[in-house]
């Protein structure tokens, strides 16, 4: 199910998890961020900030399978 994000002005919290380590496909075991994801994160506009986090609910669901 996918979140319905807020307006593009407000962001979202930081899906990070506090549990920071990148498995072999590249993305946080935590909280499935690439690491230029997570890297760029404060300095995303609000906008970018949900762009990924829909990314990271695709990922969730391609990995369910």
């Amino acid at each position: 199910m996918l979140e319905v994000p807020a307006p593009a002005s407000s962001p979202p919290p930081s899906p990070c998890v506090k549990i920071c380590s990148l498995d072999e496909r590249g993305y946080c075991v935590g909280c499935l961020r690439t690491v230029a994801e997570i890297a760029r994160w404060s300095a995303l506009s609000a906008a970018e900030q949900w762009q990924v986090i829909a990314a990271i609910e695709r990922r969730k669901m391609s990995l369910k399978r």
